[in-house]
């Protein structure tokens, strides 16, 4: 696990960073603050980060919030990932909010998606199709806008050349993609293992911002965010995008919620660049890229209106993968094969204001069952005491 300073953000100690910690003494999860290498319990001020991010004062709240710190982030960084709940440690930094995400946000990544489809799901063909698709566009999309005349008149081309794709269709088209990455409170955090199934021999990381909104639909804070991808599944059919996306541990959040105050707003991500760093744990292999939010297709406010609106509603708020612009390409193991992932490799996403979540790779079939959900949550805040406010020990 990363030290403290590394999953921090640079400005860490103007921030508000809110988390959640498993807590052995009242067994369950806890809405926490924290404040350098304090970490401070807002159970009193609310029960759940959904119900904490639905006051419009929330970030007031929390920095007049004086409770004792009860843990100690450096400890909570160095608890094993093995399932025990005899010891705090780090959660998803959120719990109540549906886990949502667009896909085919930037230019490349679109290209990559065509390219997948156009494989059938065989990494070996990938080469060939990527050169032939950029061949045939003839241009550079980055400046197209989706929805456009211009990406209408791209559309056409594309047609006729027979190379028309559905992603083109949500890379160009008026609507992106928004599907639903995993259920509530299945997220995994910082320092927890992402899981890749058996059955996928080609499958990557993808390094996101993600937007955590209420039940209006406005966004309250953001995180970082890993959103596990199997590029053979979904390169067979598109029709397995759930099978591509959501398995154990596919969803990996954190570290922190970086609440909007008065000195951090929307307009101070909109050109964040988020790196990603692989390294491998047997065979030497680095990999680095980035994550230029600047280059978004779509800006915040459309990906956001594609999820929630008089069309959809979402109660207890939403969080929201908004797109990766990196598609690993490097060769792995044979050429013209790419890059996927091999078990134990460390994958670590960070940014200047959101800090550092870092995570290791293993099998889904192997890693700790989910199994506190939305029944044990309510059980839990109502062992708590009237209105789920109780005190810790």
């Amino acid at each position: 696990m990363s030290a403290r300073h590394d999953v921090l953000p640079t400005d860490g100690t103007s921030a508000t960073l809110v988390g959640r910690v498993w807590d052995p003494e009242t067994g369950g999860p806890r809405p926490v603050v924290v404040r350098g290498d304090l970490v401070h319990d807002l159970f009193p001020l609310a029960p759940t980060v959904s119900a904490l991010l639905e006051d419009e004062e929330a970030h007031r709240r929390i920095a007049a919030t004086r409770t004792p710190a009860r843990w100690r982030l450096s400890d909570l960084l160095d608890a094993p990932d093995d399932g025990r709940r005899d010891r705090p440690r780090l959660l998803a930094p959120v719990d109540l909010q549906v886990v949502k995400a667009c896909g085919v946000t930037f230019v490349d990544s679109m290209v990559e998606r065509v390219i997948e489809e156009r494989c059938e799901g065989d990494p070996s063909r990938a080469r060939a199709v990527r050169e032939a698709l950029t061949d045939a566009l003839g241009r550079t999309l980055d400046d197209l806008e989706p929805g456009s005349a211009e990406a209408a008149r791209v559309k056409k081309v594309l047609v006729e050349r027979g190379l028309w794709s559905q992603y083109l269709e949500v890379g160009l088209g008026p609507h992106p993609e928004v599907f639903t990455k995993a259920p509530v409170l299945s997220s995994v955090g910082p320092g927890s293992t992402v899981g890749t199934p058996s059955f996928s021999s080609w499958n990557n990381p993808e390094p996101e911002l993600v937007l955590v909104v209420d039940s209006r639909g406005r966004p309250r804070g953001c995180t970082l965010g890993n959103d596990v991808n199997l590029r053979d599944v979904e390169g067979r059919s598109a029709l397995l995008l759930g099978m591509a996306k959501d398995n154990n541990a596919s969803s990996a959040l954190g570290p922190f919620v970086r609440v909007f105050d008065d000195t951090f707003t929307l307009d101070s991500v909109r050109t964040e660049r988020i790196t990603l760093r692989i390294d491998g744990a047997e065979d030497g292999f680095a990999l680095e890229g980035e994550n230029n939010l600047g280059r978004l297709s779509r800006p915040f406010e459309r990906l956001v209106a594609a999820a929630h609106g008089p069309h959809h509603q979402y109660p207890d708020g939403f969080v929201l993968y908004t797109g990766t612009l990196f598609s690993p390409t490097l060769d792995r193991d044979a050429p013209g094969a790419g890059f996927t992932h091999k078990q134990g490799d460390r994958v670590s996403i960070s940014s200047p204001r959101l800090g550092t979540l870092t995570n290791t790779v293993g099998r889904a079939e192997e890693l700790p069952p989910w199994d506190f959900g939305i029944g044990a949550l309510s059980s839990y805040l109502i062992s708590q005491g009237p209105g789920g406010r109780g005190h810790h020990g």
